[in-house]
């Protein structure tokens, strides 16, 4: 299996419609819909297809995302077999809303905050593969 070193990244800021819990608190599911669409990116520019998701095999949530963050989703092909493709996931805070100065004040955090990490396999089917024959 090869390293394509194929990476995507995609930046969005989490909404009220993305809030789900108590204190604006955003579902974790919705990390994984971001790396959903990172690894989509991610196969039609390895393959030229969209291809499947079949699994993720680790997910870790580490710190809570709030609506109006900003969050950073980052993905890396790792290594590809015939139709499979491993890849890496992890989504970073890197701006925070400031409503204790003023209802639209908002920082750009010198670290990024690391709030999400997975991996997982993805397959684009033999007869969907048009790049990279």
């Amino acid at each position: 299996m090869e390293n394509n070193n194929l990476k995507s990244l995609i930046r969005l800021r989490m909404g009220s419609g993305d809030a789900h819990y108590g204190g604006n608190l955003v579902d974790g599911a919705r990390m994984l819909q971001l790396f959903g669409d990172v690894a989509t990116e991610l196969l039609i520019m390895n393959d030229g297809d969209e291809g499947l998701f079949v699994a993720y095999d680790n997910v870790e949530f580490k710190a809570p995302v709030h609506a109006g963050d900003y969050i950073e989703a980052v993905g890396e092909i790792v290594s590809t077999g015939n139709s499979s493709r491993k890849m890496v996931f992890e989504a970073r805070k890197v701006i925070i809303p400031r409503t204790d100065i003023s209802a639209s004040a908002a920082d750009v955090l010198e670290e990024p905050i690391v709030v999400c990490r997975a991996s997982g396999t993805c397959v684009v089917p033999k007869n969907c593969q048009r790049k990279g024959k």
